[in-house]
């Protein structure tokens, strides 16, 4: 999948001081993981008779924190990707002043801001793109409980559940799309937050007006809370596995792998329910030992009037039984056939 731009699709200027002018293209592009995206970045000199060979193009990623991470390099015919962008990363190339770059296989990790930097020997200019990504924010909480996690364990639980933690323009995005969870949570600059659609006693006060609640930044190491995590497009997918009989835990993960698969992980079925519209009236276990299932139409039998995935919370893994909610990626799919 090709990008989407927010915006219609026209550059803005940057800067337009030096020698070296780059224009970026307003707004924001749009695509999944898994997807394919062009970071849009052109620009031209003042004058315009300068050696292609001397132009250095380079990409950064910015985080909040005004943290840098090289994403792409290019002098003349010489390029490099750096870290994780290795393999991924080429210039667009669409003609003279065409500084954009395609980013392939896209990664939960990529979403956010990136600097595009054209040096010309000693003058330069930057532009900035935003990245985002389409998916579906969730709250999460681990067997243990809920406020048992500080910052890095809160990272740590989301990549668990195959996700990241979620940015605050994520958070936010999801709150105007109905999120309504009166437990604060981590996001991902270190911030505690919820978002709150219907105001209540004990959520803040019922008076007070619906919006994301912003805690601040918290001590990364030493408070706890929950976790807001953020996921994207499966590269599979997740299914309801039918069975005669109700199983424990480890009889549901047993059961996933004889059918070429595994047991799904909270961010999977959270995607599924989302991007791939999975609607199943049947609690099952997932990986982390929770029991869960989705809803996209509500029904009075099937736990309330709203859509979402509904949490039973972690049983014990020995004793009770339920079904089984199993993620086969595409590339077990295509061995199959």
């Amino acid at each position: 999948m090709e990008c989407k731009v927010e915006t219609p699709f026209s550059f803005s200027l940057e800067d337009d001081t030096g020698a070296v002018i780059v224009q970026t293209a307003p707004g924001k592009v749009v695509t999944h993981r898994g997807g394919t995206i062009t970071l849009p970045c052109r620009y031209h000199h003042e004058p315009e008779d300068v050696d292609p060979k001397r132009i250095r193009i380079k990409w950064t990623k910015v985080s909040d924190a005004f943290q840098f991470e090289d994403v792409f390099v290019a002098l003349g015919r010489q390029q490099k990707a750096f870290g994780s962008y290795r393999g991924r990363v080429s210039l667009e190339r669409a003609g003279p002043g065409d500084a954009s770059v395609i980013i392939h296989n896209i990664t939960l990790q990529d979403y956010g801001r990136y600097e595009c930097e054209v040096t010309n020997d000693m003058e330069d200019d930057t532009g900035f793109v935003n990245l985002d990504l389409e998916g579906v924010v969730f709250p999460y909480y681990p067997p243990s409980g809920r406020y048992k996690l500080n910052y890095h364990q809160a990272e740590e639980v989301c990549r668990q559940q195959d996700a990241i933690l979620a940015s605050h323009a994520q958070l936010h995005k999801a709150w105007l799309e109905g999120l309504d969870w009166c437990n604060a949570g981590w996001l991902e600059d270190g911030s505690v937050q919820y978002p709150i659609s219907h105001p209540r006693d004990q959520c803040g006060h019922k008076d007070s007006p619906p919006g994301v609640r912003n805690y601040g930044y918290r001590h990364k190491d030493d408070e706890r809370y929950d976790a807001f995590c953020f996921t994207s497009n499966l590269n599979g997918h997740v299914y309801f596995l039918k069975r005669f009989k109700k199983v424990n835990y480890l009889e549901a993960v047993k059961a996933c792998q004889r059918d070429n698969a595994v047991i799904a992980k909270v961010g999977q079925l959270y995607a599924a329910w989302k991007i791939q519209l999975l609607d199943r009236c049947e609690a099952g276990w997932v990986e982390d030992g929770s029991i869960r299932y989705p809803i996209i139409n509500p029904r009075a039998r099937c736990g309330g009037p709203e859509p979402g995935v509904r949490n039973l919370g972690f049983p014990d893994k020995k004793f009770r039984l339920y079904g089984v909610y199993c993620f086969q990626s595409r590339k077990a799919n295509l061995a199959l056939l």
